[in-house]
């Protein structure tokens, strides 16, 4: 299993996850429940009229916590935004839920990808595992 793939499966596993970002000075953190691994890259979704993809802009730098049975994922890195349709698409299949409120051809779907990925596995009885993608 790649790291992508063991990142992609944890997060999963949690259903929810959050994320940090950065406004100004003030960190921002929310809950998120979509990850995809495509063409090998690490993948989540939002929309470009919320304020996170705003604090994105500004500043790419952000982390995912993602918590399951005693054990988190810490993943870092830079979310940069990707606007392919087929990315898009791919997403909506994976989370049809949102075809409520996203469109893979409308201009307010974002999908992102982490570029210079760092995650730390830990546990409550286990020393952390850094995997780097």
């Amino acid at each position: 299993m790649t790291a992508i793939e063991r990142v992609c499966a944890f997060l999963e596993s949690c259903g929810t996850y959050y994320l940090a970002t950065a406004e100004g000075d003030q960190p921002r953190v929310r809950p998120f429940g979509t990850v995809m691994n495509y063409d090998g890259r690490l993948y989540i979704q939002t929309g470009k009229a919320k304020s996170v993809s705003k604090q994105l802009a500004a500043n790419p730098k952000a982390e995912i916590c993602g918590f399951r049975d005693g054990a988190w994922v810490r993943v870092s890195g830079e979310l940069i935004n990707d606007d392919r349709i087929e990315v898009k698409k791919a997403m909506l299949e994976k989370y049809p839920d949102l075809r409520a409120m996203y469109d893979p051809e409308d201009e307010n779907t974002q999908v992102l990808y982490i570029r210079n990925g760092e995650a730390v596995f830990s546990s409550f009885t286990a020393a952390p595992e850094t995997v780097k993608f």
